[in-house]
């Protein structure tokens, strides 16, 4: 059983910036991506070809909350998933896809303050108001 993640350079970068931006830790600001992530109904891609971002031990991004993260993202697979396809891959998927929807949330809102107000505001139709 792997309890390591290592993101995309990519990822990592967006993570720092809005890190300093927001002042919220990247383990966080991770689950925020991967929880806006899997508000898409599209499939996710499970392949992260690019490991060259930051590493995660597993109970820093899920603590208390890996049950439920492992439940969402089985529900969004609409199947029953392993550990190990839970974590790192499929987690990690949604880590990548949700930090990009975030990025993009953070840039539309502007600043902090107007993100987490927007987060907590979010429409059905799966952007902030």
């Amino acid at each position: 059983m792997n309890f390591r993640l290592k993101t995309s350079k990519s990822t990592a970068e967006k993570l720092k910036l809005l890190n300093a931006s927001t002042g919220l830790t990247p383990n966080i600001l991770a689950r925020y991506a991967v929880c806006l992530s899997l508000r898409d109904p599209q499939p996710i891609t499970k392949l992260v070809k690019d490991m060259g971002g930051i590493e995660f031990n597993r109970n820093t991004l899920t603590g208390e909350y890996d049950f439920i993260f492992k439940a969402l993202i089985a529900q969004h697979e609409s199947k029953n998933i392993t550990d190990e396809e839970f974590f790192p891959d499929l987690f990690n998927a949604h880590l990548e896809r949700g930090i990009r929807i975030l990025a993009s949330e953070y840039n539309y809102a502007g600043n902090s303050e107007k993100l987490i107000l927007n987060l907590i505001h979010v429409t059905k139709e799966g952007h902030a108001q």
